[in-house]
C-alpha cells in the first residue's frame, strides 16, 4: 500500500511517518512525504535514507503536483498546515491558502483517483473556548483566530467532500501536542530551550488559560486508530487527558530547568485569546480502542532531556527566526 503524507517534515507527520517506517509487518506502508519545507519543517526530522520512504518538496496548492502524488496513493494522511496563532493574527492570507485552499485541492485530486480514506488532521481550536465540561464531535464549531477559522473552513470542506460526493473522509481534531522535534515557536520548546539558553520566558497575561496536554506519540496513535479502524465522514476528537493552566505548566518547565519564577516576563496576551480548551475523546475511546500512554510527567520530563540533548537540532532553527524578525 502506498500512503500519502502531507506536511510530514514539521513535528506530528515526521512523528507520524518514523512510527510506519518503524513497522516491520509485510503489510506496512511505502509512505511518500509531501512538504514545502517552510519555517517549521526541516529534513532532519525524517529519516530520508528509509527504503519505504519518498521524499517530494513542494505545495499543497500545486494541482498538478498533488495530481499526480495522489494518482499514485491508496490513502492521504493530512498533516500540511499553517498553524502558528500569533503567526495567523499578524497575517491570515498564508493560513487561508494553505488551510482552506491546499487542502481543497487535496481533496479534489482524491475525488478524481477514488483515493481513500482520506485524513484530515485538524485541531480542537476549531471549537473556540469552553468554560466547564468538554466538547463532544458534534459541538458547533466557534473558532476565534485566524488560524483556528481556517482550520473549522477545512474541516468543513473536508466533510462535504464526504457528504455531496462520498469520499471516504475522516476528520481528527486534537488538543495540544508536545514532544521532541516540536519547532521552537511553540510553547514548551520554546519555554525550555529559552531556560536552556538562560533567557527569559514570555507568559501572556496572568496565565490562566487552560489547555489539555496530549504527548505526539499518542496524537499519532489516534490518528492511525482513525485511519485503520475509523468510519468515513466521521470526526474523532484525540486528547491526551492532562489539562493545566499556562502558569502550571511554566512552573513545571521552571522546575524541570532547575529555574526560578525571576525568569518570566508577563506580556500582554494574545487578542482573541481562547480561555480553555477540552475535548471529550470518548468516541475514539469507545469505537477505536483510543488511549493515552503517556504520564505526562514522564513525558513532559523526557521533552526537556531530548531538548537539553539535543541543541544541534534547535539551535538553528531558533537562529533562523530571529533573522526573519530582524
Amino acid at each position: 500500500m502506498n500512503l500519502l503524507v502531507t506536511g510530514a517534515a514539521g513535528f506530528i507527520g515526521s512523528r507520524y511517518v518514523r512510527a510506519l517506517l518503524a513497522s516491520d509487518a509485510a503489510d506496512a506502508p511505502r509512505v511518500t512525504v509531501l512538504d514545502k519545507l517552510t519555517y517549521a519543517g526541516t529534513l532532519d526530522n525524517l529519516e530520508l535514507t528509509h527504503p519505504r520512504l519518498e521524499f517530494v518538496q513542494g505545495d499543497i496548492c500545486d494541482a498538478e503536483l498533488v495530481d499526480k502524488l495522489v494518482a499514485d496513493a491508496d490513502q492521504v494522511v493530512h498533516f500540511a498546515a499553517e498553524s502558528h496563532v500569533d503567526r495567523s493574527i499578524t497575517g491570515a492570507a498564508d493560513f487561508v491558502r494553505t488551510n482552506v485552499l491546499g487542502t481543497q485541492t487535496l481533496l479534489d485530486a482524491a475525488l478524481r483517483h477514488g483515493t481513500g480514506p482520506f485524513v484530515h488532521v485538524s485541531t480542537d481550536e476549531v471549537y473556540g473556548s469552553i468554560e466547564t465540561g468538554s466538547w463532544p464531535e458534534t459541538h458547533p464549531l466557534q473558532p476565534n483566530s485566524p488560524y483556528s477559522a481556517s482550520k473549522a473552513s477545512s474541516d468543513l470542506l473536508a466533510l462535504a467532500y464526504h457528504r455531496t460526493h462520498g469520499l471516504d473522509v475522516r476528520v481528527t481534531r486534537c488538543s495540544n501536542n508536545y514532544g521532541p522535534h516540536q519547532f521552537p515557536e511553540k510553547v514548551i520548546p520554546l519555554f525550555v530551550t529559552n531556560l536552556l539558553d538562560g533567557l527569559n520566558v514570555p507568559l501572556y497575561g496572568e496565565g490562566r488559560n487552560v489547555r489539555d496536554w496530549l504527548h505526539v506519540d499518542d496524537h499519532c496513535q489516534g490518528v492511525d486508530l482513525v485511519r485503520t479502524k475509523g468510519r468515513p465522514g466521521e470526526v474523532y476528537n484525540i486528547g491526551g487527558g492532562t489539562e493545566l493552566t499556562n502558569k502550571e505548566l511554566t512552573g513545571l518547565l521552571l522546575e524541570a530547568c532547575g529555574a526560578d519564577w525571576d525568569r518570566v516576563e508577563y506580556v500582554e496576551d494574545r487578542k482573541g485569546h481562547d480561555l480553555r480548551y477540552s475535548v471529550d475523546w470518548s468516541k475514539a475511546r469507545d469505537e477505536l480502542g483510543y488511549r493515552p500512554r503517556h504520564d505526562f510527567t514522564t513525558g513532559l520530563a523526557e521533552t526537556v532531556a531530548w531538548y537539553r540533548d539535543n541543541r544541534a537540532w534547535w539551535e538553528p532553527l531558533k537562529r533562523r527566526v530571529a533573522q526573519e524578525r530582524a
